[in-house]
C-alpha cells in the first residue's frame, strides 16, 4: 500500500482551500529588536518584523539575556528530566515563587508551554470534579478547546462575551451541579476584553469555579503586568489564572496559578505534567528576570500602548479597513484567504515587511486579516512606512479602502 497517498491528499487539499502554510526563515538579531534577517530562496535581506507575540521586546532585554546566559553558563543547559525523575532545579522554584506572588495566588505550576498548561489544566481540573459542566467561550483558543475535549465531560459553548446567555446556561445547571467557566481575558485575534467582572459576579451568584486564560494580556496589563484581571481588579475572585512566558515575557513555558490545592492536585494528577521534562533551568531564570522588571518597570507597557494607539491612528487615517481593537492587537480586515496570503507575500518580498496571513481555520472564513502587533520598538517611521507598503498592496491587489480620516495628532 502507498501510504504516502494519504499526506499528499491531505496536503493537496490544504493548498486548495488556500490554507497551506510556509515559514519563513527569520534571525532576529539581540538589541535591533524589530528588526532581523530573512533567508529568503535570493538570500539575505534585512526586514522588519510586525507580527511577534514578543509584545514588549523582552526577548531582547539584557537583564534577560543576562540571566540565561548567567545560569546556563554556571548549572548547564537541560533540566535532566522530568520533575518526578530530576527533580526540580532552584530556578524553577524561584520562577513559580515568582509567578504566585505576580497573581496574588497560593501557588503555581510550570508547563512547557501555555498550550500544554491549558489542554492538561482544564483537563485535569474538570476531572477531579464529578458530574463537572464546563462553560466555555465560543471563541476560546484551541488548546482551550482541546483541554475541554479531553476533559470528558459534559460541555456548553456561551456565545462570546455575552453573560446574559452564560448566565441562562448557569441557571440551566442548577446550583448543586459542579461548574468550571473558561475563558480568555483578552482575544489575540480581534482584540477585545472579556467581562471578567461580570463573570465573577455570575460564578459567585451561581457557584461556579472561574479558569481564565491570560497569555495575551500577562506583562501587559495592570500596575505590576498581572494582565486584565489585575488591571480590572478581580484577580482574587478568579480561581485559576492561566498564562505564559514565551509572549509579552519573552521566553518560553506556560503556567497556571490558584489556591494550593488546585496547584497539588493537577502537579498529583495530571499527565501532560508528569510525563514532561521540565523547563531547562536558563529559560526559568530569564523569564524570572523578565517579570522581576515588568513588576516594577512600566516604560515597556505605556510605550507599547502609545506606539499601537499611533499604529492605529496613522492605518485608519490612511483609509486601511483596521478593525475595531480595545488593545494592543491592531488586525487589519482582508476577508479573502488567497488575497490574504498574497498581501502577506508582497509585504515581505517587496517591502521588507513580515506581517502573517492569518487564514481559517484561525479565523472563520470571510473574515481572513493581517494581525499587526507594534512593539515599544516600532518608530514613528517604521509605523509611516507600513501605512505606505499596505497603501500599495492594496491598490495592487484591488482591495477596498474606507474614507480617510484626519490623523490623531
Amino acid at each position: 500500500m502507498d501510504y504516502s497517498q494519504f499526506f499528499n491528499s491531505a496536503l493537496a487539499r490544504l493548498h486548495d482551500e488556500r490554507r497551506y502554510r510556509v515559514f519563513a526563515d527569520l534571525e532576529r538579531i539581540a538589541g535591533r529588536f524589530p528588526h532581523a534577517t530573512w533567508h529568503s530562496p535570493k538570500g539575505q535581506r534585512n526586514v522588519v518584523i510586525w507580527c511577534s507575540n514578543d509584545y514588549l521586546g523582552m526577548g531582547q532585554h539584557p537583564k534577560v539575556v543576562g540571566a540565561m546566559v548567567e545560569t546556563a553558563t554556571r548549572v548547564g543547559t537541560g533540566a535532566g528530566g522530568t520533575r518526578n525523575i530530576a527533580g526540580t532545579h532552584h530556578p524553577l522554584v524561584q520562577l513559580e515563587a515568582e509567578l504566585a506572588d505576580l497573581h496574588g495566588k497560593q501557588a503555581s505550576l510550570l508547563f512547557t508551554s501555555g498550550y500544554v498548561s491549558n489542554q492538561t489544566g482544564i483537563s485535569t481540573i474538570a476531572k477531579l470534579i464529578p458530574n463537572c459542566l464546563i462553560l466555555s467561550d465560543a471563541l476560546n483558543h484551541n488548546s482551550m478547546i482541546e483541554g475541554v475535549r479531553q476533559a470528558g465531560c459534559e460541555r456548553q459553548i456561551f456565545r462570546h462575551n455575552d453573560v446574559a446567555h452564560l448566565e441562562e446556561l448557569l441557571i440551566a445547571a442548577g446550583p448543586d451541579r459542579p461548574k468550571l467557566i473558561a475563558c480568555e481575558s483578552l482575544y489575540s485575534m480581534d482584540g477585545d476584553v472579556a467581562p471578567l467582572a461580570e463573570i465573577c459576579d455570575l460564578a459567585e451568584k451561581y457557584g461556579a469555579m472561574t479558569y481564565v486564560d491570560e497569555v495575551h494580556a500577562v506583562g501587559m496589563y495592570g500596575p505590576r503586568g498581572g494582565g486584565i484581571a489585575e488591571r480590572d481588579g478581580v484577580m482574587h475572585r478568579i480561581d485559576v489564572l492561566e498564562g505564559t512566558l514565551a509572549k509579552a515575557f519573552g521566553c518560553l513555558g506556560g503556567y497556571i496559578a490558584g489556591n494550593a490545592e488546585i496547584i497539588d492536585a493537577v502537579r498529583s494528577y495530571a499527565p501532560g505534567f508528569i510525563f514532561t521534562t521540565a523547563l531547562p533551568p536558563a529559560i526559568c531564570s530569564a523569564a524570572t528576570a523578565a517579570i522581576r522588571h515588568l513588576k516594577t518597570s512600566s516604560w515597556e507597557r505605556e510605550r507599547h500602548q502609545d506606539r499601537a494607539a499611533r499604529t492605529k491612528a496613522i492605518l485608519t487615517a490612511a483609509g486601511l479597513p483596521v478593525m475595531s481593537s480595545e488593545t494592543h492587537i491592531v488586525p487589519l480586515f482582508v476577508g479573502d484567504p488567497e488575497k490574504c496570503k498574497r498581501a502577506s507575500d508582497m509585504l515581505l518580498e517587496e517591502h521588507g515587511i513580515y506581517i502573517q496571513p492569518i487564514n481559517y481555520p484561525t479565523v472563520a472564513k470571510g473574515s481572513e486579516r493581517l494581525r499587526i502587533t507594534p512593539s515599544p520598538y516600532h518608530e514613528d517611521g517604521l509605523i509611516d512606512a507600513l501605512a505606505d507598503a499596505l497603501l500599495q498592496v492594496w491598490e495592487r491587489l484591488g482591495l477596498p479602502l474606507q474614507k480617510k480620516q484626519q490623523a490623531a495628532e
